[in-house]
């Protein structure tokens, strides 16, 4: 049973809060560890030119990141986003939003939307609302509606099977959505992404998204935050806090993902995400096969505080990324992209 639209804003303040709870992190790691670069002790190039610029779906980035999507709707759904918003337009870098659904339901939650392309009207952004809604009634329509509420740039649909089936208010019937999808990237002139929230895309999932017509796939692999722990927080029975407490670890890691869509899908815009932490893990994303790298969970707890907090979270990782392209002996982002060569696998 759907969740009665006068609850909505409340899960999304319990999820902000659970969110900032190390218990919700993965027992397991997204596998990047298992990789180490093969460095270049005598690089043919001055660190001062060292460039982290890129581009993205033709657009233009300051360096290969997305802030993930996150919330939107309560009051400190607003304050996030807002600073969110202002830190990626200081760095231009891309950004998402948190699931648009409460917009539809509640107009005194648009606020927290509109307050993105306000604080950053020229960045790269995406929409975003749940793939099981295509169950539920929205379409084409709707999903206009979320771009042109944002102007957005695209628009993601989630993919979060898990976290529904454990949700109390979960929807759970994902029947049929992908051919509700490949009718919408057919009809709509925007960029329809697709992103898991934690589990991982594996390759076949990824061949079957494509020859849908997505516009780039966001792998958001295990190892990062898990929102079944997540919703086992928010549990309200014994019987669901067992299905976090068993499937809390579900998925496939970050660094299996990848790779595997890359050999599949050689020219497919791809982004990972799920368990990034520092620039050198930007680094070895970008190396097995990502275009961009998004995070969330490092971002929270700063876009809480202030706009200059997140800045100085994004600007360690960048100058982690420049230094890492530098050990390598790299001048910039696209010659490190899909370069496996230049990693080593050290252990499982």
């Amino acid at each position: 049973m759907s969740e009665p639209s006068v609850d909505i804003q409340q899960r999304k303040r319990d999820h902000i809060a659970h969110s900032l709870n190390p218990q919700v992190i993965m027992g397991i790691s997204n596998g990047l560890e298992r990789f180490r670069f093969l460095p270049e002790a005598l690089p043919d190039c001055d660190f001062a030119a060292v460039s982290t610029q890129c581009e993205f779906l033709g657009h233009r980035l300051g360096a290969p990141l997305l802030i993930a999507s996150m919330t939107g709707g309560p009051q400190e759904g607003e304050r996030i986003n807002r600073h969110l918003a202002q830190a990626a337009r200081q760095l231009n870098v891309a950004m998402g939003v948190g699931s648009q659904r409460v917009m539809f339901e509640r107009v005194d939650a648009r606020q927290s939307f509109f307050a993105v392309r306000k604080e950053a009207p020229d960045i790269l952004l995406f929409g975003n609302l749940g793939a099981v809604q295509l169950n539920a009634g929205f379409g084409e329509r709707e999903l206009r509606q979320a771009r042109d509420w944002l102007d957005a740039d695209g628009v993601f649909l989630h993919l979060n099977v898990l976290q529904e089936l454990i949700q109390t208010e979960g929807d759970t019937n994902f029947q049929g959505l992908l051919e509700r999808v490949s009718r919408l990237t057919a009809a709509l002139d925007f960029p329809i992404l697709v992103k898991e929230v934690g589990c991982g895309v594996s390759s076949g999932t990824a061949l079957r998204l494509a020859a849908a017509g997505v516009a780039a796939i966001d792998v958001a692999g295990a190892g990062g935050t898990s929102w079944a722990k997540i919703e086992g927080l928010r549990a309200a029975t014994p019987q669901r806090k067992r299905l976090a407490e068993v499937f809390g670890d579900w998925g496939l890691p970050t660094a299996v993902c990848i790779p595997r869509i890359r050999a599949q899908l050689p020219g497919l815009p791809l982004i990972a995400s799920g368990g990034i932490r520092t620039g050198l893990d930007v680094a070895k994303a970008i190396a097995l096969g990502a275009d961009l790298v998004s995070l969330a969970n490092p971002l929270l707890a700063p876009a809480l505080e202030s706009a200059d907090a997140v800045v100085d979270c994004l600007e360690q990782i960048i100058l982690e990324l420049r230094v890492t392209l530098m050990l390598l002996g790299l001048r910039d982002v696209a010659a490190l992209r899909n370069r496996p060569d230049l990693l080593m696998e050290v252990g499982l």
